[in-house]
């Protein structure tokens, strides 16, 4: 039993020091390159910024800088509360569209390769020269043009939302709904990278469970929810971290747009790094607070 338990202490050290090992250009590339430009922020932040002849002169100037941001800027607070609040249903639309998708691909069936090469697909198109294409697509433009009008007007989606409307069903709750379905195109294109990394778990779930499951006499339902879910749970929690940080990133994200024209054309580097450290903050509390929600409904297996 020593020996055993020796061994399994020596396979988790190896682990760890594997673990680090490929995290350690990270660490090593963050303390080079980015904890000094952070700190720069974070000082610029409490400052007023003045454009010399080639340097920058920072007075100190306290909370000025985020008095501004919250109490006198007319739309930070309110980009804020939309970017944050399309933020959480986009994330969740994406964690259950990669998840299903997932799953469906994980199905045997003929020209299973290339179905999953087209979901995987806009993850390599979406970077580079051709997310310039994607952003400004005047063939997308058109073609959604010639499909209206080859609709004669009729539209399924507004047409929904009238009888929806007319039968009193609650308005905030299917807005949302529709407003996801709106940008489905967003949704699928932002979720590749999700669905691969559901994939690579549904393929490690070894199949005599399943079989076990058959023979008990547990539906594909219950299935999903008994095995398929409990084992794939702690991915949950990487696409959802790297969801939130992939939105935020995004080229389309309002808060980011106001920022870099507050830094880039109004040349207020204090006031753009203030509202910067603000949303960095508040994203970094929701992941964090998410996080810890979704990591206690994880489940851990050998």
């Amino acid at each position: 039993m020593k020996k055993q338990k020796n061994k399994l202490a020596g396979l988790q050290k190896r682990k760890a020091v594997s673990g680090y090992l490929f995290v350690a250009p990270f660490i090593i590339g963050f303390l080079l390159f980015m904890v000094r430009p952070l700190v720069h922020s974070l000082y610029m932040s409490f400052s007023e910024v003045e454009l010399g002849a080639g340097n920058f002169v920072s007075h100190f100037r306290g909370i000025f800088n985020y008095n501004n941001a919250f109490r006198v800027d007319p739309d930070f607070n309110r980009l804020l509360t939309e970017e944050i609040s399309r933020m959480a249903v986009n994330s969740l639309a994406i964690m259950v569209f990669s998840f299903f998708v997932a799953l469906i691909l994980n199905q045997k069936f003929k020209g299973r390769a290339l179905v999953r090469a087209v979901f995987f697909l806009p993850v390599i198109l979406s970077s580079g020269v051709m997310l310039g294409l994607e952003t400004d697509n005047s063939l997308m433009a058109n073609l959604q043009t010639s499909v209206e009008t080859a609709a004669q007007g009729v539209n399924i989606t507004d047409a929904l939302k009238e009888i929806l409307r007319t039968a009193g069903v609650g308005v905030r709750a299917y807005e949302k709904v529709f407003e996801v379905i709106d940008n489905i195109y967003d949704v699928a294109i932002s979720s590749g990278i999700q669905i691969i990394i559901f994939l690579s778990g549904l393929q490690t779930i070894s199949s005599s469970m399943y079989e076990a499951a058959d023979i008990e006499g547990c539906t594909k339902w219950e299935s999903l929810w008994k095995i398929t879910f409990p084992m794939v749970s702690s991915l949950f929690l990487v696409n959802w971290i790297y969801t939130i940080v992939d939105f935020c990133m995004r080229s389309d994200n309002a808060v980011i747009e106001k920022i870099q024209n507050t830094m880039m054309k109004n040349m207020n580097y204090g006031f753009a790094s203030a509202m910067s450290w603000v949303y960095f903050l508040i994203v970094i509390a929701i992941v964090g607070v998410t996080s810890l929600i979704i990591s206690r409904r994880v489940y851990y297996y050998e």
